[in-house]
């Protein structure tokens, strides 16, 4: 588990092991009076992480990262498609399915990035298939709440998992759940806009070193390597 610094995106600790232990540990080395300094904390969906950081850190902000919220919500509509074109092949319907088939990358990308082929796929299904395209809408309503941020981007994420609760489309409605259980996280994200950014910037470079060492023959070796090449204090020590 790494912990960033979000003011210089250096490594602030580092540790085997991805657990409510290890979160724990990290707060134990930090010690309860920088602990409370803490602002905010940016982190994905994991369990484990959430409530060590209520309990240890209750005045930091805990913000929902707003690339894994966008995740949650591509994977749904992946589920959706897959359903969709394995029903119309069932029932015989190969064009339709096809159609489905061509338009992956029209539904998962961002409309600003749509090519006039994926526009021209992504029409095919707003007029063939209007569950599927009713789901890659909830989708981009939900980006532009994360994009939008403050109080109009939450306006438009209860909008949005208003929606998706009474859209009757299985798999956006496990979602919904999903987005009302971490509602006050993702409104905390809306109103800071902090992210995980730094985080998996830092996270690409060490998957670079591992693979540049060719993997390592231990976890100390890696945290090491890491700390020579970003920078950072021990793991025993938090940054200042």
């Amino acid at each position: 588990m790494i912990v960033t610094n979000h003011d210089t995106g250096k490594v602030a600790w580092i540790s085997q092991g991805r657990d409510q232990a290890t979160v724990n540990a990290f707060f134990d080395a930090l010690g309860p009076e920088r602990a409370a300094l803490l602002t905010h904390v940016s982190a994905d969906g994991a369990e484990w992480i959430h409530p060590v950081v209520a309990k240890r850190a209750p005045q930091a902000d805990l913000c929902l990262d707003a690339f894994h919220i966008v995740k949650w919500t591509t994977e749904k509509l992946d589920e959706l498609r897959t359903r969709t074109a394995r029903e119309l092949r069932a029932a015989g319907k190969d064009d339709q399915a096809a159609t489905i088939g061509k338009g992956l990358w029209a539904l998962r990308k961002k409309p600003t990035n749509l090519t006039g082929t994926h526009k021209t796929a992504l029409a095919d299904i707003a007029a063939d298939d209007k569950q599927l395209y009713k789901g890659y809408l909830l989708k981009e309503q939900l980006r532009q709440a994360l994009t939008v941020k403050g109080d109009d981007g939450k306006r438009l994420l209860r909008g949005m998992i208003a929606w998706t609760h009474r859209c009757r489309i299985p798999e956006f409605v496990k979602l919904a759940k999903t987005l009302s259980r971490y509602r006050p996280t993702i409104d905390n994200t809306l109103d800071h806009a902090v992210s995980n950014g730094r985080a998996e910037a830092l996270n690409a470079q060490v998957n670079a070193l591992i693979t540049r060492a060719r993997g390592f023959r231990s976890a100390e070796a890696l945290i090491a390597a890491i700390h020579f090449a970003h920078g950072g204090p021990r793991p025993e020590t938090p940054w200042p």
